[in-house]
């Protein structure tokens, strides 16, 4: 199948050699005709130093390998995701599956990333999700990994689980859209408040408390959206939190741990480098979880760090300090 990757950070890139690998004519766009020439002339991404480029994987800045292609791969970051969907749109094919492979939710409309894509393709394709526990500096090295696709089509959530599916890369499906993308944006918000524990010295004890009740939290507002509880065990959901709260590979965590040291919100993201998605989770969170009436005390004390100036060490204090509580709460599900 002739499939193009659109984005050429480091997720966009491991996709395209995990696909190349598995027999597919693929295109790697990349946003500048700079950028697509370096990874021409280097035929190496430097966010995954040490992973050629296979010659068989075709870069370039344009967009014109979109009107040939069978599956359409969306791996911008998420505040890039509509302007992209935008501008593919009047060349993609009427019967393309596009895969959404970013994890966000958008600033100003707290839309997950499909219906963005969705909204710009105006009928065109068929839209699918793709998530999990899944560094890109990992799938680069064909690391054993584990995915789930999620479609409200299921004929296209199995067509892209056949396309991604190899010996190293393990592909579910699933029908519960919302449930998947929310899983994949909200653990990053759990991940920066797993960083800042680090950066505090807080201890495995602590992390352990945040991870678990994060999850209570996230499947929380899922369910009070319309996913499913189910959905937030899975891949997407623990598989991604376990992970990202846990492996420097994340930009989430590296991020939280500065801020935990001492450093400024916007020194640690400055420092990171590169998109920290958690950063706009958090304030999504803040505002889905209010429109709900959904109670978030972890991502709610995110916001409070992130947007409004608040300390590590006063949120902690405020965190447990909070009224007792039953572990298990039925009237949520």
């Amino acid at each position: 199948m002739k499939i193009t990757v659109l984005g050429s950070g480091g997720w966009g890139t491991a996709l395209a050699l995990l696909l190349t690998d598995n027999g597919h004519d693929v295109t790697l766009w990349s946003h500048s005709a700079r950028r697509s020439a370096l990874l021409e002339q280097a035929r190496e991404n430097p966010r995954l130093p040490g992973v050629p480029l296979p010659e068989a994987l075709h870069l370039s800045a344009a967009l014109d390998s979109l009107r040939e292609s069978g599956a359409v791969v969306m791996a911008t970051p998420s505040f890039a995701v509509r302007e992209t969907a935008r501008m593919a749109a009047p060349l993609l094919r009427q019967d393309a599956v596009v895969v959404s492979v970013a994890k966000g939710i958008e600033k100003d409309t707290a839309l997950c990333l499909t219906q963005i894509i969705e909204e710009e393709l105006k009928g065109k394709g068929r839209v699918v999700a793709l998530s999990g526990p899944s560094h890109a500096e990992e799938v680069g090295r064909r690391v054993p990994t584990g995915c789930v696709a999620a479609s409200r089509d299921m004929a296209a959530a199995e067509l892209v689980q056949d396309v991604f599916m190899s010996p190293r890369f393990r592909v579910y499906t699933n029908s519960d859209v919302l449930g998947v993308e929310l899983g994949a944006a909200l653990k990053n918000v759990l991940a920066l408040c797993c960083g800042v524990s680090d950066g505090m010295g807080l201890g495995d004890n602590t992390k352990a408390l945040l991870m678990t009740r994060g999850m209570t939290e996230m499947a929380r507002l899922g369910v009070a959206l319309g996913g499913r509880k189910e959905t937030f065990a899975g891949l997407s959901g623990m598989g991604d939190l376990i992970v990202t709260c846990t492996s420097m590979h994340s930009r989430n965590r590296r991020c939280g741990i500065l801020v935990g040291q001492g450093k400024s919100v916007e020194e640690a993201m400055k420092e990171v480098g590169a998109t920290v998605e958690g950063y706009y989770a958090a304030l999504s969170a803040h505002q889905l979880a209010e429109k709900a009436g959904v109670e978030m005390p972890i991502c709610e004390c995110a916001y409070r760090v992130l947007y409004e100036g608040h300390s590590v060490r006063e949120v902690v204090g405020a965190l447990m300090s909070r009224n007792k509580k039953r572990e298990v709460d039925e009237s949520w599900i």
